[in-house]
């Protein structure tokens, strides 16, 4: 009994020290070989702000987001892909020259990220915790390539999204928060 005993000690030890092991181990999208790094800025009435960055990723699944970002409001957040590589205001608002969400099929109605129907930008919401920082990856299957993502910009918006349009259009996301060109 003592043997046996001893035996699961020594198998918990050595498995806890693996999985130590590994915990130690971060992962670094800006080591892959396809990956673009977008620089995400606040707007602001005065100007914008660096927000961080995010990195995207190909991986055999579609484009995931690496988001490494400070200072945005705790709480769950739309994220899309916009159509047009600008974060620039107009006389509508901040982030206004992004245009629509992405949606190269043209006229299809606001959906999940990983539905057929719906815009190809439609992207997961991100989390921003209660420090202000959003540092959960999400995943997009719809976006399959980073030249897909080229020339448009990432949006994140004030406020969730339910992913429809209804009751609210784009989901009921509220105002440009954050922005990023895709170069």
């Amino acid at each position: 009994m003592k043997k046996i005993l001893l035996s699961a000690l020594a198998v918990s030890f050595v498995s806890v020290g693996l999985m130590a092991q590994d915990e130690t181990k971060i992962y670094n999208p800006k080591a892959e070989k396809n990956h673009l790094v977008i620089k995400m800025e606040i707007l602001g009435e005065k100007g914008n702000t660096p927000a961080g960055e995010i990195v995207a990723v190909e991986t055999k699944y579609g484009v995931a987001f690496y988001p490494d970002l400070k200072g945005i409001e705790r709480g769950i957040h739309g994220f899309h892909v916009h159509v047009n590589p600008d974060c620039g205001a107009t006389e509508k608002g901040l982030g206004m020259k992004a245009g629509g969400h992405w949606d190269p099929q043209e006229n299809k109605a606001h959906s999940y990220p990983w539905a057929d129907e719906g815009h190809k930008g439609d992207l997961p919401a991100l989390y921003s915790s209660d420090k202000n920082e959003i540092k959960t990856p999400v995943l997009s299957p719809k976006i399959k390539t980073l030249e897909e993502l080229k020339n448009h910009s990432l949006m994140i918006h004030v406020g969730g999204d339910n992913y429809h349009d209804h009751p609210q259009v784009l989901g009921g996301g509220g105002a440009r928060m954050v922005c990023g060109v895709i170069r």
